[in-house]
């Protein structure tokens, strides 16, 4: 099984190529023009074992808002894809990750609602060129583009760069969980109505 999506995605302030593999390898080629974005989108591939190319442009001239929102939305719009019916799959997916002195945990339900909790707070307002507020618009565009349940937080952390990346893990993770098929699954949807 070979679950993909490929899209291209134009705006007047993006213009953006995605191409997921969920039976990867954590392989990724990661061009979005902000430096820590991408930096958290390999880690993210890393440890879903997806693979991902995303090749980015966008208006950095004016800020990394539009950009790193507009990635959201085409990697939930692929995720989306990708999964199709949602056959065969666990749908539900958690982790718990530490970095260090921080400790992210994420929570998952491919539930074909789109809903974000988020519960992470930075000490400082931006890392590299990147403000950290654009972290939970990341995750709010995916959320919803992916249609999925997601629920993060931050039980400890200091130190920015780490709680950053421990969440970004701990999705990479959790998403890993939800999107595997359950051979006791076999060829049904995940839930009692029959679609996801």
């Amino acid at each position: 099984m070979n679950r993909t999506a490929a899209i291209h995605r134009v705006t007047t302030e993006t213009d953006i190529q995605l191409a997921l593999l969920l039976e990867g390898s954590g392989k990724a080629e990661i061009a979005t023009g902000i430096g820590f974005l991408d930096h958290m989108l390999v880690a993210f591939t890393r440890h879903s074992l997806f693979d991902l190319t995303i090749a980015a442009k966008g208006d950095l001239e004016i800020d990394a808002h539009h950009t790193t929102e507009d990635v959201g939305i085409v990697l939930g719009q692929a995720l989306k894809e990708a999964l199709g019916e949602k056959r065969g799959i666990r749908r539900f997916g958690q982790a718990l990750v530490p970095m260090d002195e921080a400790l992210a945990e994420a929570a998952i339900d491919l539930s074909g609602r789109p809903h974000l909790s988020w519960d992470i707070a930075f000490p400082i307002p931006r890392l590299g060129g990147m403000e950290t507020e654009l972290f939970r618009e990341f995750f709010s565009a995916l959320a919803t583009n992916a249609a999925l349940t997601l629920h993060l937080s931050a039980r400890a952390g200091e130190n920015a760069h780490h709680i950053a990346e421990a969440t970004f893990k701990a999705f990479a993770q959790g998403l890993r969980m939800a999107v595997e098929m359950d051979p006791r699954m076999g060829d049904a949807v995940p839930s009692t109505k029959g679609l996801l």
